[in-house]
């Protein structure tokens, strides 16, 4: 199975900074893509930032110049440290992974259990 453990969320003021890391602890299962979506009360579920296995990376435009997206494929971990974060962006965060297992077809997605971030002052 695909377990993945999310950390680094928490209170911050604005114009301030964290940075989340998710672990992800595979077995047959191989990941092409990592990232984070985020889901604010009484919104929907958007994505925030992906990255590829070979690196390329895909942003929301609310947050590029802001977050930075980035993973170490050796322990399967993708980060994402937030600079000048906005109460806008206060959120439960999740961590995504896609990719395939060895001996089965099919792409697979799997989610984080959530981290909040609550940014105010």
């Amino acid at each position: 199975q695909v377990q993945l453990v999310e950390s680094g969320g928490g209170l911050v003021q604005p114009g301030g900074s964290l940075r989340l890391s998710c672990a992800a602890t595979v077995s047959t299962f191989n990941i092409n893509t990592m990232g984070w979506y985020r889901q604010a009360p009484g919104k929907e579920r958007e994505l925030v930032a992906t990255i590829s296995r070979g690196g390329s990376t895909n942003y929301a435009d609310s947050v590029k110049g802001r977050f930075t997206v980035s993973r170490d494929n050796a322990k399967n971990t993708v980060y994402l440290p937030m600079n000048y974060l906005k109460p806008e962006d206060t959120a439960v965060y999740y961590c995504y992974v896609q990719g395939y297992y060895s001996d089965a077809e099919g792409v697979y997605d799997f989610w984080g259990q959530g981290t909040q971030v609550t940014v105010s002052s």
